[in-house]
């Protein structure tokens, strides 16, 4: 179970979706977050999605079938200042084209970097997807990053940012490097698809 993926199509605007609809999970948050690392890691791939030491490398709508029976959808990481305004509001009008408009949506995981505080941006996005009434686990990425202090104080962040968030339910901790939290997330896709 889910170690079959393949990557479909790129679509830069929502007139180019895939044509076989399915059930979609949206991988999202910031830029350089981990979202492609997390994909290889998680399908032990090395490269079906693209990594890149500076963000901002996703730029479109990536659509990756999942076991024939759903697709993962990356979306381009927010928050990034390397690239002209025209550019980022590009990518935000296709980001919430897309959530409004796909229908297919079944949940959104929302992707913090462990290390860090969650920012302003990532309220906004929360703020987002409950609006769209979208439902949502929050993955924290880099764990392996952390000390065991760091670790107490990340979980005491994503409570105090997030009222939704629960990390008994809907946080999961993962680390790319070494594979911790990947069968939290096999036991979330199980509930989900």
């Amino acid at each position: 179970m889910y170690n079959k993926i393949q990557f479909v199509k790129s679509a830069s605007s929502i007139k180019h979706l895939p044509d076989n609809r399915l059930p979609e999970i949206v991988l999202c948050g910031r830029s350089n977050v981990g979202k492609s690392s997390f994909i290889n890691s998680f399908f032990r791939r090395k490269d079906i999605a693209k990594t890149s030491s500076s963000p901002g490398k996703t730029r479109t709508l990536n659509y990756y079938l999942v076991d024939e029976k759903f697709y993962l959808v990356d979306l381009p990481g927010f928050g990034y200042a390397k690239v002209s305004k025209k550019e980022r509001e590009e990518w935000q009008k296709l980001i919430e084209d897309y959530m409004m408009n796909s229908g297919h949506i079944l949940q959104a995981f929302h992707f913090i970097d462990s290390r860090h505080e969650p920012t302003k941006l990532d309220q906004m996005l929360n703020e987002f997807l409950r609006q769209l009434e979208i439902p949502c686990s929050f993955i924290l990425t880099k764990v392996d990053k952390l000390k065991q202090s760091e670790f107490a104080r990340s979980k005491k962040n994503i409570k105090s940012s997030f009222k939704e968030a629960d990390p008994d339910k809907n946080v999961i901790y993962y680390s790319s490097v070494n594979g911790n939290g990947r069968k939290d997330v096999i036991n979330t896709l199980n509930q989900i698809v």
